[in-house]
Order: structure tokens, then C-alpha cells, then sequence
């Protein structure tokens, strides 16, 4: 799988409130797609790590979280400590991300990774949060993956693990 290396940005801030509908019509126009609350997950433990740059609780050098930050969003290249070992940035902290759980039917979504007002435990990689799909907030975002390789010469996706 292809990962976007930091959430979609704007301007180098992540791009946010997107509903879960925007960001499923938003990703394709992009060449990818929301990933399932699965794929996410696997993306940002590694099928180990507590959180996606490994086991220390997370410090302002790693996440934008509550009483780690500035209490606002930050650049998506501000925490080179929390990067995943695949060089993903801000999977943890800043903006939530949206995430897809196929086989849901009741309106729910789940995001992923906590934001700038997150508890550090929400950075955990195997936390996720239920909310309406047509929630909207400046504390959530989204990050494309794809199932075949981008475009050549493309910067902003880079390769992640194998499921």
C-alpha cells in the first residue's frame, strides 16, 4: 500500500473540516482513498508499536496533543521525532483522521490518531473514535492511501508496510 507521508495539507497546515462524505469524494480526485479503520491501523503500528514512532509516551517532540502543543493546529512537518519508521509524518496528534469500517451500517465513523486537543492516550495506535459521518471540525483531517504505486515523480505519497 501507498501512504500520503503526511495528512493533506493546505499551505503546509492539514487540511480539515471534511466530513467523512467530502473526504471519500476528495480522495479519488486525488488517486487514492479513505483507508478502513484496519488499514490505518496497520499503517501506524506496524502490527507492534504502541505508537506509530514506537513505544515512548508521547512528547511535544513527537505529536501535537493536548499539553504537548500549542493548543491549534501545526505544520504537518513540525514532529520529525513521531514519524512512523516509514517516514510518515503526524499520524499521531494534530488533526484526527478519517478512517472507513466496512460492514458498519449505522452512520458511525471511526477516526484515527488523535489531534491537537487529544489526551495522549487518543496517539495510540490502536485507539479509535466513533463519530457521526457528517461530523466536520478543525481538529479533523484526512490522509490518502493507495493500493498501486503514484504517478512517478509524485512527492507526497511514500511507500508504507505490507500487509
Amino acid at each position: 500500500m501507498w501512504w500520503s507521508a503526511t495528512p493533506l495539507a493546505d499551505l503546509g497546515l492539514p487540511l480539515t473540516g471534511l466530513s467523512l462524505h467530502d473526504a471519500s469524494a476528495l480522495a479519488p480526485a486525488l488517486g487514492g482513498r479513505v483507508p478502513t479503520t484496519a488499514e490505518w491501523e496497520w499503517m501506524a503500528s506496524g502490527g507492534q508499536r504502541r505508537y506509530p514512532w514506537g513505544d515512548e509516551a508521547p512528547t511535544g517532540e513527537h505529536a501535537n496533543l493536548r499539553n504537548t502543543g500549542p493548543g491549534c493546529c501545526t505544520g504537518v512537518h513540525r514532529h520529525p521525532a513521531g514519524r512512523t519508521p516509514h517516514g510518515l509524518w503526524d499520524v499521531a496528534g494534530n488533526v484526527w483522521e478519517w478512517t472507513t469500517a466496512p460492514g458498519r451500517r449505522d452512520g458511525v465513523a471511526l477516526l484515527r490518531g488523535g489531534s491537537y486537543h487529544s489526551l495522549v492516550q487518543y496517539a495510540a495506535c490502536t485507539h479509535a473514535n466513533d463519530v457521526p459521518t457528517d461530523l466536520r471540525s478543525h481538529g479533523i483531517g484526512m490522509r490518502i492511501v493507495r493500493d498501486a504505486p503514484p504517478p512517478a515523480g509524485h512527492r507526497l505519497i511514500t511507500k508504507g508496510g505490507t500487509r
